[in-house]
Formats: C-alpha cells, structure tokens, sequence
C-alpha cells in the first residue's frame, strides 16, 4: 500500500513538473526550428542510439559468459534487442522477464538467466556512478558535496557486491532455492564468477556513453555546444538515466529522466532548449529500439 503511494506521489510530482515547466517555456519551444542540417544531426543521434542498445546486448552476452554459460551471442543479441522495448510496459520488469524465457529458449540455465538480468542493472548502476563522479567536478556546487559523498559510498557498495566473494554466497544460496521448485535439466550446471565481472562493467560504460553522445547530439541539433560544456552534458545525462534506472514506477525512467535532465541542465542552457532536447531524445530513443527490435526480428527470420 505504501509503495502504491510512493508511486503516485512520484508519478504526480513528475507530471506537475513537467507540465509547469512546458507551461512556463511554451513560447520559446514554439519558437525552436529545426533546418536541414539539425535534422541530420539527429539521424547521427538515432544511428548512435540504435548501436548503444545493440552494444548493449552485446555486454549482455558477456555477462552470461561470465557465468560460464556457452551460446551464440548473435541469438542473445537478437533477443536482448526484441524485448528491450518491453521496459515500457507497467511495471518495468517486462523486458527481464522476456530476456529470462528467450534465453531459456536457446538452452541457457534458468538461473543463468535470472542472475545476468539482476546483474546487468547493477553493471549499469556503477557505470552510470563512475561516469557522474569523475563528471562532477564539471558540476559540483557546495550544495552538492553531500550529494557528491553519497554517490561516491553508493559506488563502493555496489562494486563490492559485484565482487564474487560477495556474489557467489548470494548466487549458490538462489541456485539452491530455485532447484527445490523446479525440475528444470538445465539448471544442473556450475553458477558462479570465476572472477569480479570487469569487463561487462566496461562494457557498460561504453554503453552510457554512447547513450550521452546520442543526447549530447540531439541538444546540439537544436543549439550551439562548446567543447567545454561536454563533460556537464556526459554528467547530467548520466545522473538523469541513473534515477529513471533506480526510481520504481516509471517504466523505462520515463518522466523521471526528463524531469531529472531539465533540472540539472536549465542552469546551464535555456530551459526551453533542454526541454526540447528531452522529448526528442525520448522519441529517438524510442525509435531507435523499435528500429531494432524490428531488425533483429528480420535478421532472425533471414539466418
């Protein structure tokens, strides 16, 4: 019950912020045009959008490696990328659960399955962490040492879990509980990290950052960026895909991420650039992952 309310509340704080700021700005992004050369700008921010979600499923693949399974990673990929639009369903959990059932479906263990898309959001986490530390000196205000602080503790715990001396105990203890309810053949293998999980965790710091790059394209199709402002784009985007990966009851970060950037970046640019900026790197987003949910659906018919 508690949490219902805490998701309405968010989702109702979300909206007012959204709608005050539109409301406020709605002349200046009336005002925004878009020439030729903008528009080609953000087919470059689609094009890297649509790599970073199949780089994406290829770091997947890496995870599983990591926990000794052995399969085709273009089959992985092609199945990471057609359920990756899921994550707008309510709940946010669609795209997990279909990743679990297609990579049961080409013979991965169920708790192979299970454990690498808990693992993957916990690489993501500490990618996105990693990238707003060492941005923040870009961004940091005496308001926000303690801010700075708390990320930085936040970092520490979750690299200590991806740690297989902490990982492993928690990994063995889950293996033991699903084998009890489940007869399934394929959950009799080795679950484990032979070792701490740091090349997906690179893996997914290439991802974020071609997630930055895909905004950091779509803002300046829309307004002029200086070299110096990148690193302060790189951090905010970060920060904002961060809470919309963590804050529960918005599926796919939507609202949050657009609330969260608005608000890091109005300092920095007019608000009615950076809110302009959010809805069309949202709908590139969206597009580029239905661009490749259709594309590995005819890629897999074709092979």
């Amino acid at each position: 019950m508690i949490k219902q309310v805490l998701r309405w509340l968010l989702l109702g704080g979300t909206l007012f912020f959204l709608t005050t700021a539109l409301k406020n700005n709605w002349q200046e992004i009336a005002a925004i045009r878009i020439d030729g050369v903008g528009w080609s700008i953000l087919a470059i921010a689609t094009g890297i959008t649509l790599l970073a979600h199949t780089w994406a499923g290829w770091v997947w693949t890496w995870i599983l490696q990591e926990l000794n399974q052995s399969i085709s990673s273009i089959q992985l990929i092609q199945a990471y990328l057609k359920t990756n639009i899921a994550k707008y369903l309510p709940g946010n959990v669609g795209h997990y659960i279909g990743r679990i059932m297609a990579a049961k479906n080409l013979r991965v263990s169920t708790s192979a399955a299970t454990m690498s898309v808990l693992l993957e959001p916990l690489l993501m986490l500490a990618a996105a962490l990693i990238v707003v530390i060492l941005s923040s000196k870009f961004t940091l205000t005496n308001s926000s040492v303690i801010l700075l602080i708390g990320q930085i503790l936040a970092l520490i715990v979750v690299l200590s879990i991806l740690h297989p001396l902490f990982l492993n105990p928690l990994i063995r203890f889950a293996h033991r509980q699903k084998n009890k309810s489940s007869n399934d053949k394929l959950n009799n293998v080795s679950l484990s990290l032979n070792r701490y999980p740091l090349l997906p965790l690179i893996g997914e710091l290439g991802f974020l950052l071609l997630r930055s790059m895909g905004f950091m394209f779509t803002l300046y199709a829309i307004a002029p960026i200086s070299l110096s402002q990148i690193p302060l784009i790189i951090g905010a985007f970060s920060f904002a895909w961060l809470l919309g990966l963590v804050v529960p009851g918005a599926p796919g970060g939507l609202g949050v991420f657009e609330t969260t950037a608005i608000a890091l970046l109005q300092h920095f640019f007019p608000t009615a650039l950076i809110i302009a900026a959010s809805g069309l790197y949202r709908l590139i987003s969206i597009f580029a992952e239905t661009i490749a949910a259709a594309l590995a659906s005819l890629d897999e018919r074709l092979v």
